[in-house]
């Protein structure tokens, strides 16, 4: 008999995570008052928004590991993962490109701004060019971790995507003698996730208080003064997910973008309350393989998107960079604009999801090619925190649409069972926040992870047979 939820027992458990989000939105709107009527108390109620997101960020690593462990360990073939790897890495390097262009042609639609520049402005904009900025060795050397446990005791996701790769490889060259393994690497995935859907149960309280700090400390002025590009940039990222990315999905993989969207709209949520895309990558990898991608294709593409697919910054460099010339009174010809972008490409690929981290590479791509125009960085500080809300909302949009289009160009997905979730028919289970879809007839729920997935047509090894 398969192994199903009972629907009673379902509908029950996700009714409850009904009232978590709830009270979620409740938290954002209660925040933004605290920010506007006690901007001095709301921003001391930042650590509580920090806290969160720091909790989500101790569950990304053995989430990665276990998940990637997991379904490379049980495919019988390694250019199958070499593959998704090489599509996946190519399809963001044009896709960052793209997003590059897009906002280099919006920022030159904008009107002119002109601003004075403070002298504590100008500081403020040198001291986030003050690291030295990581060279592309650097970068790639850095992926490497200093042993083999390390990548997760530092949460570097690219770090803990080598190991889970190796492990996974190493795990599929040893056969059967692998299995009990990949049978106990199942297991901790379920209580990791297990550990995540608690975790989760303190989200209102984090939204509450980084929401609360971001109005306190920034307040209307900034906001009024700065409208021209926080718009612009807003515009951009809307018609770059729902044109550009929209038109793309539904022309390889048949998905509505609006589908799509609103059943990650719970992840969404906790992108916009916490102002980081991090927080809903642990989500993100079950609801993909809830959807019907494979395990391979979510496991590879998902978390290498967090470092290398990054639409949303990719836009917001072009824009800012060019508002910031505009604004300091020594625009940019068309010949610097385009080496600007090539420049750029490079840049955005060491930007994390993380709040900050698009202001501080912006910062660091200006010294490298402009320093002229690092101290106009401190002009967009005050709004920074706004538009890192949309960056990392379409920096999350872009990689879940990368996961179905390499779900579907490596024929690695489930195209029945993805009309069957977006519809409604098939509901994500939030109480455990785990899929088990792949689980055989008569087998213990527990294994069910261990099978590469149904996205293969039906071909998929059953680890432990």
């Amino acid at each position: 008999m398969a192994v199903q939820t009972p629907p009673e027992s379902g509908r029950t458990k996700r009714d409850k995570t009904h009232y978590l989000y709830i009270a979620v939105i409740g938290a954002v709107l209660a925040g933004i008052l605290v920010g506007f009527v006690a901007p001095g108390v709301a921003t001391e109620l930042k650590p509580l928004g920090t806290g969160f997101v720091n909790l989500i960020k101790m569950m990304i690593s053995p989430i990665i590991f276990c998940t990637i462990v997991l379904g490379v360990g049980s495919v019988r073939k390694a250019a199958k993962v070499g593959a998704v790897g090489g599509l996946a890495l190519g399809y963001f390097m044009v896709m960052s490109t793209v997003a590059l262009a897009i906002g280099i042609v919006v920022a030159n639609l904008l009107p002119a701004v002109d601003l004075n520049l403070t002298e504590a402005a100008a500081s403020t904009g040198a001291a986030q060019a003050g690291g030295e900025a990581e060279t592309t060795v650097e970068f790639l050397v850095g992926i490497i971790p200093t042993t083999l446990v390390s990548a997760f005791t530092e949460g570097e996701v690219l770090q803990t995507l080598l190991v889970a790769l190796l492990v996974g490889f190493a795990l599929q060259a040893m056969g059967t003698a692998g299995e009990p393994v990949l049978r106990g690497i199942g297991h901790i995935q379920r209580l990791v996730f297990k550990v995540l859907a608690m975790i989760m149960w303190a989200a209102p309280v984090g939204a509450f208080g980084a929401i609360a700090a971001v109005v306190g400390e920034t307040g209307l002025d900034a906001l009024k003064s700065l409208a021209v590009i926080m718009i612009g940039f807003y515009v951009t990222c809307v018609l770059f997910v729902f044109v550009v990315l929209g038109t793309l999905l539904r022309l390889v993989a048949g998905v509505n973008i609006f589908s799509l969207l609103k059943y990650l709209g719970r992840e969404f949520l906790l992108i916009l309350s916490t102002s980081s895309s991090e927080t809903a990558l642990p989500r993100s990898i079950a609801k993909m393989e809830h959807l019907g991608v494979s395990k391979p294709v979510v496991g590879i593409t998902i978390p290498t998107g967090y470092s290398f697919n990054l639409d949303g910054t990719a836009i917001y460099l072009t824009m800012a960079s060019l508002f910031i010339a505009e604004a300091m009174g020594d625009p940019l010809s068309i010949g610097q604009q385009i080496s600007l972008l090539l420049f750029m490409v490079i840049a955005s690929k060491g930007a994390a999801g993380v709040t900050g981290a698009g202001l501080a590479t912006l910062a660091g791509g200006l010294q490298s090619h402009r320093p002229e125009l690092v101290d106009g960085v401190g002009l967009i500080v005050g709004i920074d925190r706004f538009m890192s809300e949309a960056r990392a909302l379409t920096n999350f949009a872009g990689n879940m649409v990368a996961t179905v289009l390499v779900g579907t160009w490596t024929k690695e997905i489930d195209k029945v069972r993805v009309d069957d979730v977006l519809a409604g028919r098939i509901p994500f289970d939030e109480s455990t926040v785990v899929d088990g879809h792949g689980e055989p007839a008569g087998e213990p729920a527990v294994e069910a992870d261990v099978p590469a997935g149904p996205a293969d047509g039906g071909t998929k090894e059953k680890v432990g047979v």
